[in-house]
C-alpha cells in the first residue's frame, strides 16, 4: 500500500510551540493572562515576606541599638486586620478570576459561527483526525485555518486518553464509547505540538502530533493535496488501530519508517460514530476479530450477528 506524503506540510520553519506561554490563539492567551494575574496578586503576599524577613533579621540582630524590647506587648488590632484581611481579599479576588476564566474557557463553548468540524480518535499510540466537511483524514497532523473557530469532537478506540494542545487549547479527556468537545481557534500562523497526557503504555512518550495553523488559502491547498491520497478504509484503519507508534504504523503500511504524518481521502463518514457505538454493543472478543480486526460494525451500521 502506497500513501502520499508532503513533508513541506508536516514541518515548519520554526520549532513547534509547546506552552500556553507561547499562545497561538485566544484560549491560550486567556490562560497566559490568567497566570500573570495570579502571579501579580500573590506578589502582594510574597514580596512583603521576601523583603520583611531580611529587614527584621537585621533590625533585631544582637546588639542592635534600634530594636526595642517590649515583653508586655500582646496584640495589635491594625496588624491583625492586615494579617487576616489581606489574605481574605486575595482569596476572594483569585476565586472571582478563576470563576471568570473557567466560564470563558469552557471547552464546549463555541468561539464563533461556522466552526470547522474535526473528529479525533485516540489510538495506541497515535491520533486519527477526520475532516467530515473536507472528506480527508490524517494521522498525527491537525491542520486548521487561521481565524476560523475549530470544534474538535473526541473519542478513543482504546483506553482513556487526554489531549492537550497547550499553545491553542486546554486539556480534555477522551473516553471509549463517549464523546467530548474542545473548541479553539488560531489567531496566527505557526506550528504547535499536541500530545496525550494520560499514560497509556510503552508508546505514551511518542504519542504526539503536529498542529499547523495556515492561512485560509494555505489550508485549502492542504485539503486539496490530502484529497489525492488513498482512501481510509476499514482494512487500513485496522492497521492503524494496532498498538504501535506512528513509525511502526508506517512500516506496517509498507512505507518508510519515520514519524511523517499520514494522509487519507474519503474516510467513511460514519467511521467516528461506529467507533463510539461499538463500545455500547454486547459483543465478545471473537466478535471483534470476525469484524476484520477493527472491532467496528460493518459499514452501513448493521449489527453483527
Amino acid at each position: 500500500m502506497i500513501l502520499m506524503i508532503w513533508p513541506e506540510a508536516a514541518t515548519a520553519a520554526t520549532p513547534a510551540a509547546q506552552s500556553f506561554l507561547q499562545p497561538m490563539g485566544p484560549v491560550a492567551e486567556e490562560q497566559a493572562t490568567h497566570l500573570l494575574r495570579v502571579v501579580a496578586i500573590t506578589m502582594i503576599v510574597i514580596l512583603p515576606v521576601l523583603i520583611g524577613v531580611p529587614v527584621l533579621l537585621w533590625r533585631y540582630r544582637l546588639n542592635s541599638e534600634k530594636a526595642k524590647y517590649t515583653p508586655e506587648w500582646e496584640s495589635s488590632g491594625r496588624l491583625e486586620l492586615v494579617l487576616w484581611g489581606v489574605p481574605v481579599v486575595i482569596v476572594i479576588v483569585l476565586a472571582s478570576w478563576l470563576w471568570y476564566s473557567t466560564s470563558k474557557l469552557d471547552p464546549y463553548k463555541p468561539l464563533g459561527e461556522n466552526p470547522l468540524q474535526v473528529q479525533a480518535i485516540g489510538l495506541d499510540w497515535k491520533w486519527v483526525f477526520i475532516y467530515p466537511e473536507a472528506g480527508v483524514a490524517t494521522v498525527d497532523e491537525l491542520a486548521i485555518p487561521v481565524g476560523r473557530p475549530v470544534e474538535l469532537t473526541l473519542t478513543t478506540d482504546t483506553v482513556m486518553q487526554s489531549m492537550l494542545i497547550a499553545p491553542l487549547a486546554g486539556q480534555i479527556y477522551a473516553m471509549p464509547g463517549m464523546t467530548t468537545k474542545l473548541n479553539f481557534s488560531a489567531a496566527r500562523t505557526g506550528t504547535a505540538e499536541g500530545e496525550n497526557t494520560q499514560f497509556n503504555g510503552n508508546g505514551f512518550g511518542r504519542q504526539k502530533f503536529t498542529v499547523i495553523a495556515l492561512e485560509p488559502d494555505g489550508y485549502d491547498a492542504w485539503v486539496s493535496r490530502a484529497r489525492s491520497a488513498p482512501m481510509l478504509d476499514d482494512a487500513t484503519y485496522a492497521v492503524l488501530r494496532r498498538r504501535s507508534v506512528l513509525a511502526d504504523a508506517r512500516a506496517d503500511l509498507e512505507l518508510s519508517r519515520d514519524a511523517t504524518p499520514l494522509y487519507f481521502s474519503g474516510p467513511d463518514s460514519a467511521l467516528f460514530q461506529r467507533v463510539v457505538e461499538k463500545y455500547h454493543r454486547s459483543g465478545t472478543a471473537s466478535d471483534m476479530e470476525e469484524l476484520g480486526g477493527t472491532g467496528l460494525p460493518p459499514q452501513g451500521g448493521a449489527d453483527h450477528e
